[in-house]
Parts: structure tokens; C-alpha cells; sequence
């Protein structure tokens, strides 16, 4: 886990919104909660790892963006987010 872990540190990205887009028309966006952290996210979903991704589900800290939230972030082109790619999924976090 710890060498997932290290090569998933060194593939986080700073985004703007904007060029996030692309991946929302192909529902591809999986938004983490501040509550979690974005590498162990993405290794859970990479070891396949079900107990863990459906409680996050379950909790709503991990989604697919809500209406409301595109709308707030298609409408201020300055919003970032961290982003890690898995695959067809996008991983996103606010920063």
C-alpha cells in the first residue's frame, strides 16, 4: 500500500474548474470530502477496496458532484481543486 501511496502523492494536481469539464459530460468526477484524504481515497478504489468505498458512499464523502455544486463552480472560473486520476475517474477535492 505504502508504494501506492507514494506514487499517488506525486500525481495530485492543482486544476482549475474549467478544465475539469470534459470529464463531468463523461460522468467521470468522484468529489472527496474534506474529511477524507484523497490518496487513501484513491487506493482504497485502486486495491478495490468495497467495505471501505461504500461507507464513504454511504456517508456522503465521497459523490458525484450535485447540481448545486456544478452550478457554483461552472459559474467562478478561479475555483481549484486537487486531482488524481484513476482510471476512468477523476478524484477531485477542494483546496
Amino acid at each position: 500500500m505504502k508504494n501506492l501511496q507514494t506514487r499517488f502523492s506525486e500525481d495530485i494536481t492543482d486544476v482549475k474548474w474549467q478544465y475539469l469539464t470534459p470529464h463531468v459530460q463523461r460522468d467521470a468526477i468522484i468529489f472527496v470530502t474534506k474529511h477524507l484524504d484523497l490518496i487513501e481515497v484513491e487506493v482504497a478504489i485502486a486495491q478495490d477496496d468495497v467495505n471501505s468505498v461504500q461507507h464513504w458512499i454511504s456517508k456522503a464523502l465521497i459523490h458525484k458532484p450535485s447540481p448545486e455544486q456544478l452550478t457554483t463552480w461552472n459559474a467562478d472560473s478561479s475555483i481549484s481543486f486537487n486531482t488524481l486520476i484513476l482510471q476512468p475517474f477523476v478524484l477531485i477535492q477542494s483546496m
